[in-house]
């Protein structure tokens, strides 16, 4: 999240009053995966938010890594599995499921790939104007995969399911990080989790509307 410490700690406690209305609307452990999204995004911002007081406050600058590894940990390593994994136990049909193995596989490796890269390698964070920077150091022709895996694994699968209305989540993601990297290029890991709220109403649309044609037979013949 961009701006100060205070609007990521806010966005944190939004995003987590919104995850405890989204979890209170699974009834099942593929729900309850899909229902934690809020609060994983409010835990990124409430660690960017200690992100920025490492940077203004001494009493926090020693401690520094911890967020930052935290908050990346998140979004290169956590992302890339938890979002196809999810879409495979709500998936109902053999051959949705087929290909969501596939981009689950992809994730894992993605995964494993930034543990190394987060272990071996230097990460560069620092305040550019009103915005955090992550930077990464890797091998630099990974780095071209290392974006298609990750565009597969997050984005893809959305798509791929056959829940109904989860193809919102797609298209959102896909728009709003196409916008991110147009506008906002150099801190693209920060400023994307913008629209972490978003992304949040839409998971507890999504699971209310599940459940309403679950218990309700005659909203269940409505097509989208």
């Amino acid at each position: 999240m961009c701006f100060s410490a205070s609007v990521s700690f806010g966005a944190g406690a939004v995003l987590s009053i919104i995850g405890i209305a989204t979890v209170r609307k699974a009834e099942t452990s593929p729900q309850f995966m899909l229902a934690v999204f809020p609060f994983f995004f409010a835990l990124q911002q409430i660690a960017e938010g200690f992100v920025w007081l490492s940077f203004v406050s001494l009493s926090f600058a020693g401690w520094q890594s911890i967020p930052i590894n935290f908050f990346l940990s998140f979004s290169h390593i956590i992302w890339p599995i938890w979002i196809p994994l999810c879409m495979l136990l709500l998936e109902e049909r053999s051959r949705q499921r087929s290909i969501l193995y596939i981009l689950l596989a992809a994730g894992i490796i993605l995964g494993i790939y930034h543990i190394f890269c987060m272990l071996l390698y230097p990460i560069i964070t620092r305040i550019d104007g009103h915005h955090v920077q992550y930077i990464i150091a890797d091998q630099g022709y990974l780095r071209l995969p290392a974006n298609i895996l990750y565009g597969l694994s997050t984005i893809l699968p959305f798509f791929i399911s056959s829940v109904k209305r989860m193809w919102w989540m797609g298209v959102f993601i896909l728009v709003s990080y196409i916008f991110t990297y147009l506008i906002y290029n150099a801190y693209i890991t920060s400023v994307w989790c913008f629209f972490a709220t978003i992304l949040s109403v839409i998971v507890y649309y999504i699971l209310n509307r599940q459940n309403l044609r679950r218990h309700d037979p005659l909203i269940s013949n409505f097509k989208n």
